[in-house]
């Protein structure tokens, strides 16, 4: 990957304009998590694609969604009928 280098300024609340070209080059859409590490003087940003990193946490768990979502339906039968008079 090519050098890319950009100089930015802190704003109002500290915010931060990452550059366009930076944002295409990185593939950083709105609504994207990105990790900040500080490293001594500076600041490490990493980009993290929130939805690939829950589906991959999702393949790692033991779960049964349709027998989850009967419990879940189960529990709200039990809710309702507490709340008739």
């Amino acid at each position: 990957m090519s050098e890319l280098r950009a100089r930015v300024r802190v704003g109002k609340r500290g915010v931060i304009v990452i550059p366009k070209d930076v944002r295409e080059k990185l593939g950083i859409s709105e609504g994207m998590v990105l990790e900040i590490k500080v490293e001594g003087n500076k600041i490490i940003i990493n980009v993290k694609d929130l939805w690939s990193e829950l589906r991959e946490r999702g393949k790692r768990l033991k779960v049964n969604v349709d027998e989850a979502e009967r419990e879940l339906d189960e529990d709200e039968e039990l809710w309702m009928e507490r709340l008739k008079p």
